[in-house]
């Protein structure tokens, strides 16, 4: 199946807001973060589709003077062989403000309950309804999420220095 008609079976379930960018090597289709997992479950369990295996998701940061954050999901049907990535965008938290919450896709995919506590330790991205959203990578009173691109690192933790006074 060509990434044409799986746009067009998306566009007719989901409506006109599935838009395809077809910069790079690999066209993305985006979304709104809020149908992400509508949208996910009806990739796995729709027969003409079947995307069984959610091979990663990547959190990115576009920073506080753009104040939006994006979640990339890279899937494939291993039985037809066919790939698909859909992008998320999504409004920034400021310090102060709440977590983003967006919706789990864990339960459609067991490889997305890692994926998501990855985007949380250490993006900061909440993920609603996930069956266990607490730090993965990180011990679970360190403070920020470090690959947030207005993180501060502490300057101690349990009295061992962790930050460098180079940098």
């Amino acid at each position: 199946m060509t990434f044409e008609e799986i746009k067009q079976i998306l566009i007719t379930q989901f409506g006109e807001n599935i838009v395809s960018e077809e910069k790079g090597p690999q066209p993305i289709l985006t979304a709104p973060a809020e149908k992400i997992a509508d949208l996910c479950k009806f990739l796995f369990e729709d027969e003409r589709l079947y995307f069984d295996f959610l091979q990663s998701m990547s959190a990115l940061d576009n920073g506080p003077v753009l104040a939006t954050m994006e979640l990339v999901y890279n899937m494939t049907s291993i039985p037809y062989g066919h790939n698909l990535m859909i992008k998320i965008a999504f409004p920034r938290n400021a310090a102060d403000e709440p977590l983003p919450n967006i919706p789990t896709v864990s339960h459609i995919w067991r490889t997305a309950d890692w994926h998501e506590r990855e985007a949380f330790d250490l993006m900061g991205i909440n993920f609603v309804n996930h069956p266990d959203m607490r730090r993965i990578l990180l011990p679970e009173d360190w403070e920020g999420n470090p690959l947030r691109k207005d993180y501060q690192a502490q300057e101690e933790y349990h009295g061992i220095h962790v930050r460098s006074e180079n940098v």
